[in-house]
């Protein structure tokens, strides 16, 4: 078997290739080191895994692209452009990154003697801002107030492409969807909600659990933007890493679907009520500013997840309680 993964290096990235290496699975980490702090995690990969083999190149290169995944089995396509404020300073580049990039991942695929199965990590932001669901204002979070909506956002909701990293992600997302619908190639997009854990180091633009821990532990105040009330549903990586080996195992059922991914009404958090948590977590108080809100930024994202416990037999293992516990236990020694 050999493991291709786009983005390698990235957070979801290395912890995949850490995954397969583990099993010593021949396992490619294809990833141009355009984000910061995933040096860290190549040096992390190619220490404890010497025949990890690593390709330092970009998903916008075909050429090169369809020569490193020739006879791959399964593609992780986790490159991408990963912040809204990015993708509106410079549209260009996170189109190309973000919709040609999966496009070219794509047509490597198909263009092999078997194409490999493709999983694609796509963005609760394709659903946009969701401005016209009613929510009511609690005392540390918002809440939908559409009883039908208090599981979550499924599949099925309307799709709002806001900013041009959603719409760029979601043409990467219907691409991936379609090309199993046109060419019959074993693809899954999963829509993830926040994702944190190991390995991650985040900005304020992506990554919000790892960074605001990580501002905390260096006694530097956290900015909010908006009133702090946001509300998401966090997964530990492990948990999303789970959730797509048991897709790989059932991809002759359910190829060319789509699921949203996320820690689900149990693993609910506002700002807010994630800084108290960080506090009882580190031990400490933390200081708080605040900014204006930014555009498409959603008051309220939850992940339905009923359908990836139906079609997968899948369920999110480790609370955001634990998983704080076991992030800032690694980055104290990152």
């Amino acid at each position: 078997m050999k493991i291709f993964i786009t983005g390698g290096s990235g957070f979801i990235g290395s912890n995949i290739a850490d995954y397969y290496l583990n099993r010593g699975i021949e396992t490619v980490v294809y990833d141009n080191l355009s984000r910061p702090g995933v040096e860290k995690n190549l040096t992390w990969l190619k220490k404890k895994h010497p025949k990890m083999i690593f390709e330092k190149s970009d998903i916008r290169d075909f050429i090169t692209l369809k020569n490193k995944i020739r006879g791959s089995e399964i593609i992780y396509h986790m490159a991408s452009q990963v912040a809204v404020t990015t993708s509106v300073t410079d549209p260009r580049t996170d189109f190309e990154v973000n919709a040609l990039g999966t496009l070219n991942v794509l047509e490597a695929a198909r263009i092999q003697k078997k194409p490999p199965i493709v999983i694609y990590a796509s963005t609760n932001k394709v659903y946009g801002g969701m401005e016209n669901i009613k929510l009511r204002e609690m005392a540390t979070r918002y809440e939908f107030n559409d009883k039908h909506l208090r599981s979550g956002i499924n599949e099925m909701f309307q799709l709002d492409f806001h900013s041009p990293y959603g719409c760029s992600k979601g043409a990467g997302d219907q691409y991936v969807h379609d090309y199993a619908r046109i060419y019959g190639l074993k693809t899954i997009v999963f829509r993830q909600s926040c994702i944190y854990g190991n390995h991650q180091f985040g900005n304020e633009d992506q990554g919000w659990v790892a960074y605001l821990t990580l501002l905390a532990m260096k006694k530097k105040p956290i900015t909010i933007f908006g009133d702090g009330k946001q509300v998401r549903d966090i997964l530990y990586v492990s948990d999303l890493i789970d959730c797509f080996l048991k897709g790989v195992d059932r991809i002759d059922h359910i190829k060319g679907e789509v699921f949203n991914i996320g820690g689900g009404k149990e693993n609910v958090v506002s700002l807010l009520e994630f800084v108290r948590l960080l506090e009882e977590t580190m031990d400490k108080k933390i200081s708080l500013r605040y900014q204006p809100w930014r555009p498409g930024d959603q008051k309220v994202y939850i992940s339905d997840t009923a359908k990836a416990r139906r079609r997968l037999g899948w369920k999110p293992k480790i609370n955001v309680k634990r998983g704080l516990k076991l992030l800032y236990t690694w980055l104290k020694t990152a």
